[in-house]
């Protein structure tokens, strides 16, 4: 008993210990980034990756130092710093947030400490030059930021959404988009460092980054402002930003252009959104295992028909493609090869799960055509039947309600694979619902709602399959008789 008490005593009083009294009893700051934002933020240093660097990392160690503690750092995906913070994860948040209404909501923010314009990007000789020129074309951005809350007030812009810096200029490059639009850093760093790439607009509207507290640290969140007061009164600040070469920063003047996003709810628009979504997993999903079921049969039958060399070429498919992971090759596919190879973004979606599901369906027909009795092939070449004949009117159609079950359930895990497609800029279900999730500061609803249609999708399928199933089955003894004789005759 007095055990419990003691624990209920300590718990109690981490839950009412002050932001500031909880870091100093750690004794570390822990701020949290993501290391997929790279140079200049926070990123591994090229000549020892055990060691953290960036402008952000040693900000974070001078507010520590200044706060009598260490820093730590954790990693966290970007979209998902707020709730992270909220959940408890780590004590702040300093890697590039923006100070918008919609994060003022949910979260304490420091007081600003790098000032930014947004800036477009175009393709050199590219004639427009502003975003009320760009309806109807394709702009690239960063999911879930500042330059994303503007694009999205604009209607009649195709937004293409990234989940890293280097990819949105990439494909501008290429001609997928027609611009990009991005933090003054981010564009520096990333897009005018390109000599074919150009400015069109240095100054679509202005942000601030701020550093984010969890509500109720309070103390923290003035501890931190007096940090970066004094960081700013003596130098440390600006020295910081010039050992970096960033850029210089814009003042915020009266009458700037600031964007102030309006919150956004869950509703029927956001419903609307999730069923295209949908549709667009079913789409990439089906015709990706239109494409591996025929490539799998065909790697099957080399593998138990063909000569040496085919063997051997459809056994390293095989290995390679499940050897390796699928987000791997997708960027291969997507962003490797696109100087060889220039595919659009769905389809290199439904390529690259397609020559992956591939090699699995190549092991589900092979097995499913040894598990044919060797009587039937016999009784077919003693009919006279080719090999092609015995193989489409005998072998075949047996080994097809072998396969079938294991097929539908490779379909259902195509279907919730293709959520990786995202990583190309493909817009699923699934990122569908982290980017609402993100819009609406919920995850709960969004990721119950995305549940419900993935279920809706995949049950169907299933129950199909198990009838398709019962149905081959029950004519299991009459079927290989009957092609025997349709084929004698």
């Amino acid at each position: 008993m007095k055990k419990i008490a003691l624990f209920a005593l300590l718990a109690a009083h981490s839950v009412s210990a002050s932001g500031l009294e909880r870091v100093r009893r750690q004794g570390e700051l822990r701020w949290a980034g993501d290391l997929q934002g790279g140079e200049p933020y926070v990123f591994r240093d090229p000549r020892d990756p055990s060691r953290l660097i960036g402008f952000e990392k040693e900000l974070a160690d001078a507010l520590a130092s200044r706060l009598g503690v260490r820093a730590a750092f954790v990693q966290n995906d970007w979209s998902n710093l707020v709730p992270s913070l909220e959940r408890g994860d780590f004590d702040v948040i300093l890697n590039g947030l923006e100070d918008t209404p919609a994060v003022r909501q949910r979260i304490l923010v420091s007081r600003p400490y790098f000032a930014f314009s947004e800036q477009l990007v175009v393709r050199r000789g590219f004639p427009f030059r502003s975003l009320s020129q760009l309806v109807g074309h394709r702009v690239g951005t960063l999911a879930s930021s500042l330059a994303h809350a503007i694009l999205r007030a604009r209607p009649g812009i195709e937004i293409v959404l990234y989940g890293g810096q280097e990819e949105p200029y990439r494909d501008l490059q290429l001609g997928r988009t027609d611009a990009v639009l991005l933090d003054s850093l981010i564009a520096l760093r990333y897009g005018l460092t390109k000599p074919d790439l150009e400015l069109a607009d240095s100054d679509a509207a202005r942000g601030t980054y701020v550093i984010g507290l969890r509500k109720g640290d309070e103390d923290l969140r003035d501890a931190v402002d007096s940090a970066l007061r004094q960081l700013e009164a003596r130098g440390e600040l600006a020295a910081i930003f010039s050992r970096w070469h960033l850029p210089d920063q814009p003042p915020m003047v009266p009458g700037a252009p600031v964007v102030d996003p309006p919150a956004a709810t869950f509703d029927l628009a956001q419903v609307g959104l999730f069923f295209r979504g949908a549709w667009m997993t079913l789409v990439v999903s089906f015709l990706a295992m239109a494409l591996a079921v025929p490539l799998g049969l065909a790697l099957a039958l080399s593998r138990i028909y063909g000569g040496p060399l085919s063997r051997f070429g459809a056994h390293a498919y095989i290995e390679i493609f499940r050897g390796t992971p699928v987000l791997l090759q997708l960027y291969l596919l997507y962003y490797g090869l696109a100087p060889l190879v220039h595919l659009s973004a769905l389809a290199a979606a439904i390529v690259g799960l397609g020559l992956n599901y591939g090699a699995y369906e190549a092991e589900v027909q092979r097995a499913a055509l040894q598990s044919v009795p060797s009587g039937q092939s016999e009784a077919a070449a003693a009919l006279g039947l080719s090999r092609a004949q015995s193989l489409r009117l005998v072998l075949l159609p047996q080994a097809l309600r072998t396969a079938l079950p294991a097929m539908t359930n490779d379909l259902i895990s195509l279907l919730k694979d293709s959520s990786l497609v995202s990583v190309i800029t493909v817009v699923e279900l699934t990122k569908q619902m982290t980017i609402t999730a993100v819009d609406v500061r919920s995850w709960a609803l969004p990721g119950l709602f995305c549940a419900g249609l993935y279920f809706a999708m995949s049950y169907p399928l299933a129950r199909l399959a198990a009838r398709l199933e019962a149905r081959l089955g029950s004519s299991e003894e009459a079927t290989p008789a009957g092609a025997l004789e349709e084929a004698a005759a």
